[in-house]
């Protein structure tokens, strides 16, 4: 099958591969492919952003590229740097070859430009370490590029990667400019801690990508944890989606919804009982006062997650 051939045959495959994939991301990624264009996934952490990027490498069978973004990152370490500790050490080792190379130079002059005749032999590709975008575009059959919590990075940062998105090359001043062999598929993600640069924005195609309703966190659940009683799922994901309508320092993510859904099997637990729930909170809750908020309205976020998961489920493009 070509890849990308159709929305629909996108969504099977990535079911195939354990990601359950909306008709709206499985657009986007239809329309990217075809543009050329790179998405800015945006939505809160654990909604499967960086995940999405994997199953795109697996589906495409091409390498994943990671630049995992902070404060401070730079030039140096996120398109390329210079071996120095290399540079140094072949000096060493032609320091002997250094008479060969005056040999009949006379005085200052002269010698400095003998030696300056050979200075690019140290800044060549030999001696270059590519960094995350620089190996991106360099990887002869393409790759996919996953350019993670883009937001965490300075403002600064976006302006290196403007050349890098539009025209998919990158200039080293001792070397030249290198364009991708073959464009990478890019995929920026953002859990919108801060809003970006307009001009980022116009480079990429934009995808929400949201915490999923009741029957989409239950399909996930289901592919994720084979093994779990489709009874405890159903209340299971019904206890979450209405944890997350309390007012939480940081609600539970869908990552975390699978990561207590495992510990649940673990215990061997058929149904969501209070002492089961309180003693395995810290699972998906990360802050003591969310803990302890979600304590006092245990009962009754039982009793709605019990309601919730006997009434039917809708489905909702996310």
């Amino acid at each position: 099958m070509t890849a990308f051939e159709s929305v629909p045959a996108i969504q099977q495959a990535f079911a195939e591969m354990d990601y359950i994939c909306s008709h709206n991301i499985a657009t986007c990624l239809f329309v990217a492919h075809h543009l050329g264009r790179p998405i800015l996934a945006e939505g809160p952490a654990g909604v499967g952003k960086t995940e999405l990027a994997k199953t795109v490498a697996r589906y495409l069978d091409r390498e994943l590229v990671r630049l995992q973004c902070y404060e401070g990152l730079d030039e140096s370490r996120a398109i390329y740097e210079w071996k120095y500790g290399k540079q140094l050490l072949y000096i060493q080792l032609l320091k002997d070859k250094l008479n060969d190379v005056l040999a009949g130079a006379q005085g200052l002059e002269a010698s400095m430009e003998r030696l300056h005749a050979h200075e690019d032999v140290f800044f060549s590709e030999n001696f270059l370490e590519p960094r995350p975008l620089l190996k991106a575009l360099m990887a002869p059959k393409g790759c996919v590029l996953l350019i993670d919590e883009v937001d965490k990075a300075d403002h600064e940062f976006e302006a290196l990667l403007l050349e890098i998105l539009s025209d998919f090359q990158v200039t080293v001043p001792e070397i030249g400019t290198i364009a991708a062999t073959e464009r990478p598929f890019v995929v920026l993600t953002s859990n919108n801690t801060r809003e970006m640069s307009d001009a980022l924005k116009r480079r990429c195609l934009h995808l929400y990508i949201p915490y999923p309703d009741r029957e989409l966190e239950s399909q996930i659940v289901g592919v994720k944890v084979p093994g779990i009683e489709q009874a405890l799922r159903e209340q299971l994901v019904g206890f979450i989606q209405q944890v997350r309508q309390i007012d939480l320092k940081k609600h539970p993510s869908v990552s975390e919804t699978v990561d207590w859904a495992r510990v649940l099997v673990l215990l061997h637990a058929h149904a969501l009982e209070e002492a089961v729930v309180r003693d395995t909170l810290n699972i998906f809750l990360k802050f003591e006062e969310d803990i302890r908020r979600v304590r006092t309205e245990l009962p009754g976020l039982l009793r709605s997650a019990d309601k919730a998961a006997d009434g039917p489920a809708h489905a909702a493009d996310v």
